[in-house]
């Protein structure tokens, strides 16, 4: 007898310790949980754990805690316990024996509150904060040394880490893509299907738009002050500046200065500029002649109080004196803006709405589709007939279709251009997905082939389709080649299909935006996937709501998604996110048609409202500045 109980007491000294300190660490923890709650929630924690207000146990659940802990950890052997009734007589006997004095100076568990700092102060995070003194208070209960409140707070402080560093920014109000937000939305198809050079709409097919437009300026000016003119000379800041070099950016501002537009550029001759970069090109002005070669386009700045992270600057000099001078920003997707930019006047839309709400209720109400209510309006807004509308459709899948079948006959050896010396598989990945045993996996590996293909393309410089963006170039072409080519839709359902996919489009851009620099990838894959979903649910006749869902699942499974390209290059992670784009616009379209549309919980105005915030709140080290992320976690041989 007495040897069980004196192996009953050891285990008593053993456990006790634990217990403590399991108790003291859990109450400053619950207490840090209890001050972030509402006061009502407050009360239902403290009364579902035994205590009160600030989830501090009371005696009696102390003690039943302490049952339930010694019982659990004595493992089998002889359990310490006590009944009911013994503990609450003896919960009732301390209690009232003891003064609130006596108890504070006696119990340094009765009174949680000294545990915790309310006051966070400033430029540290809430959260490490409070996570900290929390821990500090309870080793202070379990080691018997007794603090401050001011030194605890001290001591969290100085281990605690800063908040997280301010997103980048925001874009100047006056900019018309911040403007466009408060009406209905004008963009029409050929504004938004571009055809040009990769690898970047933003960083490569805008910059060239840009320097077209100045070499355009300049060809107006005098000739009086032409004929004084010496040197044409090229800014780039933010993003532009920080991966420019990556993009291809001073090579596609060279071609734009010496009268080469996107759409119409050879690629061979954006490739002869990296080969031979000591070219230099004369720009006729008038009458005057001018010299320009790549030493012409600075990278300046990245860093900056920039109306728009992508900006530029282009001057016409007359030795130091400036003769014109234009401030232009590529706000994504290949658009571009400039200082003093006022949008031209168009037709109002037969179907005015800014909203998927709105678009999908004039669809319902006039029992048609989505795509239709887009042709009505593409119409009315550009002027043009629905053959004119069709026919630009047509162009641009067909171009899609190109860039998938280049990529594709590229050999298998390639290397695509730039310090990663990343290898082409597209080729590989369609030849080695043909040998699959299962069609499913058949068409899961070449759908992922004909986003690489494209993808790949873009990668090289090569022409491309921005749908929304160069960097997101692989993912729309993937679904325009596999359901016209391998599935043999009918080509009028991939127009209205392209169409329902431009609506995506528009009211991401309108709402959010299309640009990495400004939103990371979620922005140009995430969108460029939504686009795909939409088009493919609309190719397969579903209805509105459907193709909605579709477009929604799409784009929700890619918020967050940084953009961080390896050395600056759109290869990594670039080119496999639009392969998996691609897989996700079908697995979107998948679901969509196959679950009950109406029990849909979450609808593509409130995706976009999300991506809009996410863009706002993400860190401008993961907007397309290589600083972070993959960019910094590489390392190149």
């Amino acid at each position: 007898m007495r040897a069980c109980q004196s192996r009953t007491h050891r285990e008593i000294a053993t456990i006790l310790p634990r217990v403590v300190s399991a108790w003291a660490v859990q109450l400053a923890v619950m207490s840090f949980a209890a001050l972030s709650l509402h006061p009502a929630a407050q009360a239902a924690a403290g009364a579902a754990t035994g205590g009160d207000i600030l989830g501090r146990p009371s005696p009696v659940g102390l003690r039943q805690r302490a049952r339930i802990a010694a019982s659990s950890n004595l493992d089998g052997v002889e359990q310490v316990t006590m009944s009911s009734q013994d503990a609450e007589k003896s919960a009732d006997t301390s209690h009232s024996a003891a003064t609130p004095v006596e108890t504070s100076r006696q119990d340094p568990l009765a009174d949680s509150r000294q545990l915790i700092a309310r006051e966070i102060p400033h430029g540290v995070d809430r959260r490490r904060f409070l996570m900290r003194a929390a821990v500090g208070g309870a080793a202070a209960v379990m080691t018997g040394c007794s603090s401050s409140p001011e030194e605890r707070t001290a001591k969290a402080v100085a281990t605690a880490q800063p908040a997280a560093a301010p997103s980048a920014p925001p874009l100047a109000p006056e900019l018309n893509v911040v403007q466009q937000e408060k009406g209905p939305i004008l963009t029409t198809a050929d504004e938004f299907y571009k055809v040009g050079p990769g690898p970047s709409s933003s960083h490569t097919i805008g910059p060239m738009r840009i320097t077209y437009d100045f070499y355009q300026r300049a060809a107006k000016l005098p000739a009086d002050k032409l004929a004084t003119a010496t040197k044409l000379q090229v800014n780039l800041f933010g993003s532009l500046s920080a991966t420019g070099k990556g993009h291809g950016t001073e090579r596609a501002a060279l071609a734009g200065l010496v009268g080469k537009e996107p759409a119409t550029v050879d690629p061979k001759f954006l490739d002869s500029l990296r080969d031979q970069p000591d070219q230099v090109f004369p720009v006729k002005l008038g009458g005057k002649s001018i010299d320009v070669s790549l030493k012409d386009i600075v990278y300046d700045a990245t860093k900056g109080d920039f109306k728009h992270p992508n900006t530029m600057t282009v001057k016409l000099l007359a030795g130091n004196d400036v003769l014109l001078e234009q401030e232009y920003y590529s706000v994504g997707g290949g658009f571009i803006e400039w200082k003093g930019y006022t949008p031209p006047k168009k037709n109002p839309p037969k179907y005015p709405f800014a909203t998927m709400k709105e678009l999908r209720e004039y669809a319902d109400t006039n029992k048609t589709t989505i795509a239709k209510i887009m042709l009505a309006n593409e119409m009315s807004i550009a002027g043009k007939s629905e053959a004119d509308v069709y026919a630009f459709i047509d162009k641009i899948i067909n171009a899609m279709v190109a860039t998938v079948k280049s990529g594709l006959e590229m050999p298998e050896d390639d290397v695509l251009p730039g310090p990663i010396k990343l290898h082409s598989k597209a080729a590989t990945v369609y030849k080695r997905a043909m040998d699959d045993k299962f069609q499913a996996d058949r068409g899961l590996g070449a759908l992922s082939a004909f986003a690489l293909a494209a993808s790949e393309e873009n990668g090289r410089g090569h022409l491309v389709i921005t749908a929304p963006t160069g960097g997101s170039a692989g993912v729309m072409p993937a679904l325009v080649y596999a359901l016209l080519e391998v599935r043999k839709i009918d080509r009028q359902k991939i127009r209205e299909g392209m169409l329902a996919a431009a609506a995506v489009g528009y009211l991401c851009k309108h709402h959010a935006t299309l640009s990495a620099a400004e939103g990371g990838c979620q922005a140009e894959i995430g969108v460029a996937s939504a686009m795909a979903a939409a088009l493919t649910a609309t190719a397969f006749d579903a209805p509105s709501l459907v193709v909605e869902n579709a477009a929604e699942s799409a784009l929700e499974h890619h918020l967050g998604m940084t953009c961080d390209p390896v050395a600056g290059y759109v290869q990594v992670p670039c080119i496999e996110r639009c392969a998996f784009g691609a897989v996700k616009a079908w697995t979107a379209y998948a679901i969509a048609s196959n679950e009950i549309a109406s029990r849909h919980r979450v609808n593509l105005d409130a995706t976009v409202a999300a991506l809009a915030q996410t863009a706002k709140d993400m860190n401008s080290k993961y907007k397309e500045t290589s600083e972070a992320g993959l960019a910094l976690s590489v390392v190149l041989c």
